[in-house]
């Protein structure tokens, strides 16, 4: 009859430290641009940034995963592997900074490339073991700039070992690799790609994404990347998704990611603003049915909202 008692009973709870914050970084000094379809979330020069992660830290959130936004883009992606690069820089950083962060690399070419494809294009094909070497590449590069750990987004095939013996075999064997493992064909990425500015300029990506219709394969797919040396496997998006989440931790037990992605975001946001729903208690709800249904960590755009409500109470 009152909330101490349904709070000792309470099965899920949610903590800040299940979250990772994404992070947009952009070129330029003290830039903070506000992307139209994600309130709240912003593209933020280096500067920015390190500010941003000592605010994250702050809040008893352990780790960001970030996303660069190049100078110039080429087919090739070729500032996703430079040393230079800008998130290689934003590395460097947030980890003199903030050292104690976790800081994780989203490792995929589509930010950097001019077509806005995950991997080289050839003939209107993207090229899955060309493409591999180039992401395996991007994983060094970030490892050597200070990475605590490897995300890659691709959902190419045999690419988490590529990148396990490129670490390994340039002394990085204790970085972790959290894979992509079940990453749909989703729609619910539109906003991402205009924070990203990585929105394909031909085609789409279902040859190698998956088939929202599919569960079992979604199972292989974890398999195979379990296989391959992956720490932790990630679902992706989270909400219609959640079958899929608490299946890949039923069937494999292992640390367990879901993206609370940017269109689960954005339709959230933008019904709050509408005053249709409760904002507040719709975010905690939903975050709260990703780690119920099996999440260990949630990539979320609501972190640092979420954390401060935790925190309060």
């Amino acid at each position: 009859m009152n909330d101490a008692l349904r709070s000792l009973v309470r099965e899920t709870e949610l903590s800040p430290k299940d979250f990772i914050a994404p992070l947009f970084v952009c070129p330029g000094k003290n830039v903070r641009n506000e992307i139209s379809s994600m309130p709240g979330v912003f593209q933020l020069s280096i500067d920015q940034t390190v500010k941003e992660c000592g605010d994250v830290y702050g809040l008893g959130i352990p780790a960001v995963i970030l996303f660069g936004i190049p100078e110039h883009k080429d087919e090739m992606g070729s500032e996703a592997y430079d040393e230079s690069g800008i998130v290689q820089r934003a590395i460097r950083a947030v980890k003199k900074e903030v050292p104690e962060l976790i800081v994780i690399t989203d490792v995929c070419l589509c930010e950097y490339t001019s077509h806005g494809h995950c991997g080289i294009v050839r003939d209107g094909e993207i090229v899955n073991d060309e493409s591999i070497e180039l992401l395996a590449k991007e994983a060094l590069t970030h490892a050597q700039a200070g990475a605590d750990m490897i995300a890659p987004s691709d959902m190419f095939d045999g690419r988490v070992q590529a990148i396990r013996q490129t670490l390994d075999s340039n002394d990085f064997q204790t970085i972790p690799i959290m894979s992509y493992a079940a990453k749909y064909a989703s729609g619910f990425y539109g906003p991402f790609r205009e924070a990203a500015q990585s929105t394909p300029q031909f085609g789409d990506r279902r040859s190698h994404q998956m088939d929202p219709a599919n569960s079992d394969e979604a199972l292989r797919e974890v398999e195979q990347d379990i296989a391959e040396g992956a720490d932790i496997v990630m679902v992706k998006p989270a909400l219609s998704y959640l079958d899929i989440i608490r299946r890949v931790k039923d069937r494999f037990a292992m640390p367990t990611a879901a993206y609370n992605v940017s269109g689960e975001y954005s339709m959230i946001k933008a019904a709050a603003q509408n005053g249709w729903i409760d904002e507040e208690k719709i975010m905690m709800e939903v975050l709260t049915s990703i780690k119920r249904a099996g999440a260990d960590l949630i990539l979320t755009y609501f972190a640092k909202a979420a954390a401060k409500i935790l925190q309060a109470r």
